[in-house]
């Protein structure tokens, strides 16, 4: 496939020195735009490549590794799930996404890292529990969530999608339970238990201090606003998608690829960049997922990706149940010999990391992109450029 002939890198280039100098932006977005600008150019240096069979010879740019860029999620995501290899079950998995609703998304605007944090504790919680009800699966499930925070429009969007193996452990620990072929929970139940764990947990933040108002919300540091604010949304009903099976291990990889490192926008869907407005392609999922060309001014733009930015340090990525990190390998083990199915027999084996790349990507990286038949060699290694700190 043909790079893209315009990225995001582009746009910041061309555009984020007169957003910077009109807005002002915390050390992590200053320190996220300059990563893309110099993703893959010389000011991060590189390497000289030598190919042993045409004697072609390339500079290939270090990446800039940063989780928002589009250039970067490529490798991360390939190791990723080379690493997940080992945690796959001879079982159907199911994909639930937890959504907030609109007037709670203005509140996670201002407060990213509280309000983040008490969507990932309240949907674990929910699954959990509501897995674990003898009514209805009765069982310890393990499971892992990804959070995204855009729409394809780019709009602000927070949203868990939540990958779930078709059953779980007994409450004895004797049998693996599985779920129905077609349903892992009760939709409706699900949605009206996550709906009770987040209005609690966001009342409880509240009444520690720990969420902030600006702008529209600012009225919302009352306390008799907050609770009137929050009460309509005590009855609303809040969007819990379970969508159906996709498939055994064998589909997981290709399917988990989809959603893991996702950035808010990718470098394909950019078309144009002229007089200052930039179009992107997009699919209008109220409108049958349509596809259409949104266009904005290079400022908002900018400010739309912006948003998406993740505080420093936040896991995107959590695992809970027999998953849990602090036991994941005695729990899997556990539940392999319960399924009586050795994990050799699920996927085929990938050695290393290049070999699990060039199956997602089908291109060998090692080989000469001029002949196609030698192989690279490093002769020499270009160190970064000095960073203007402007």
């Amino acid at each position: 496939m043909d790079a893209p002939t315009l990225e995001l890198a582009d746009i910041f280039r061309q555009h984020g020195p007169a957003y910077r100098q009109a807005h002002s932006l915390p050390l992590h977005q200053h320190r996220l735009m300059q990563a893309i600008e110099t993703c893959r150019t010389q000011a991060l240096g590189g390497v000289t490549e030598w190919c042993d069979h045409c004697q072609y010879t390339h500079t290939r740019y270090r990446s800039c590794r940063n989780r928002h860029c589009p250039k970067c999620q490529g490798l991360a995501r390939a190791k990723w799930l080379q690493q997940r290899k080992a945690e796959l079950l001879p079982v159907e998995y199911f994909h639930v996404v937890f959504t907030l609703p609109a007037p709670i998304a203005n509140l996670a605007f201002y407060n990213k890292e509280a309000v983040y944090e008490i969507l990932f504790r309240t949907t674990a919680q929910t699954l959990l529990t509501v897995a674990a009800d003898p009514e209805r699966l009765g069982v310890g499930l393990g499971f892992f969530c990804v959070l995204h925070t855009w729409g394809q429009n780019l709009h602000f969007h927070p949203h868990l999608h939540c990958v779930v193996p078709g059953g779980g452990l007994s409450a004895d620990l004797q049998r693996w339970i599985a779920s129905r072929r077609k349903f892992l929970l009760p939709v409706r139940v699900l949605s009206n238990r996550f709906r009770r764990l987040f209005l609690k947990a966001l009342e409880q933040a509240y009444a520690a201090g720990k969420l902030q108002f600006f702008g529209e919300l600012e009225s919302l540091r009352d306390p008799q606003a907050f609770a009137n604010y929050l009460a309509p949304l005590h009855k609303q009903k809040w969007v819990v998608y379970a969508k159906p099976p996709f498939g055994g291990p064998q589909h997981v990889l290709e399917y988990l690829g989809r959603y893991t490192h996702r950035v808010a926008i990718s470098n394909r869907r950019l078309l144009t960049l002229q007089h200052g407005q930039v179009s992107f392609a997009w699919k209008d999922y109220r409108d049958a997922g349509k596809d259409k060309v949104m266009t904005l001014a290079a400022e908002d733009f900018i400010r739309r990706f912006l948003q998406h930015a993740l505080p420093p340090g936040f896991q995107r990525i959590r695992y809970y149940g027999f998953l849990a990190n602090c036991h994941r390998a005695r729990k899997l083990e556990f539940c392999r010999q319960l399924l009586a199915q050795p994990y050799s027999a699920l996927l085929p084996s990938l050695t290393a990391c290049g070999d699990f790349l060039q199956s997602l990507t089908s291109r060998d990286l090692r080989r000469c992109p001029n002949c196609g038949v030698g192989i690279l060699a490093s002769i020499r290694f270009l160190p970064p450029q000095r960073m203007d700190s402007s």
